[in-house]
C-alpha cells in the first residue's frame, strides 16, 4: 500500500499525531495516510492533514521513504506500506484531532525527545529540520 506522511512545520514547531487506529495505535507519529486512486501524492498530503488535523498546509519537498512492515505473531506480513514523506508548511486553520488521530501536539525541536517516536519517524523529522535550516 502506498501512503504519504507530512512533517508539518509552523515556523517554530513540528506537528505530532498520536495514532488513534491500527497499525501503530497509541504511538506518536506524523500525519498521513493512504493515497486514493487517481489522487496525486501532494493532494493526498493536503487531504490527510485536513482530515486528521483540521489544518491547511502547503506541500514542500519530498524528504524520503518510510517502509514499515507489520507482522502478525506467526511472522506473516499483515501490513506493508511504502510511505512518501514530505515537508509541509502550516498555512491556516484550527488544530483539531479527527479521522485517525487520537491527539495532536505541536513540539519544538528541543522537545522531541519527550515523545516516544519511532527511530524512522525521528530520522524523517531530523531530515526536515536540516532542510529547513538549509532554506534559512
Amino acid at each position: 500500500m502506498i501512503g504519504v506522511g507530512a512533517v508539518v512545520w509552523d515556523g517554530e514547531r513540528v506537528l505530532l499525531e498520536r495514532r488513534g487506529k491500527p497499525p501503530a495505535q497509541g504511538t506518536w507519529s506524523l500525519p498521513g495516510g493512504l493515497i486514493e486512486i487517481g489522487e496525486t501524492a501532494e493532494d493526498a498530503v493536503r487531504r490527510e492533514v485536513v482530515e486528521e488535523c483540521g489544518i491547511d498546509v502547503t506541500v514542500g519537498p519530498v524528504l524520503g521513504l518510510f517502509e514499515p512492515i507489520h507482522r502478525d505473531p506467526d511472522g506473516r506480513v499483515r501490513y506493508h506500506f511504502v510511505v512518501v514523506d514530505f515537508l509541509a508548511y502550516y498555512r491556516s486553520g484550527e488544530l483539531r484531532a479527527g479521522d485517525d488521530a487520537a491527539e495532536l501536539q505541536w513540539a519544538r525541536p528541543v522537545e522531541l525527545d519527550l515523545f516516544a517516536l519511532n527511530p524512522a519517524t525521528r530520522a524523517m523529522i531530523d531530515r526536515a529540520l536540516a532542510q529547513l535550516q538549509a532554506e534559512g
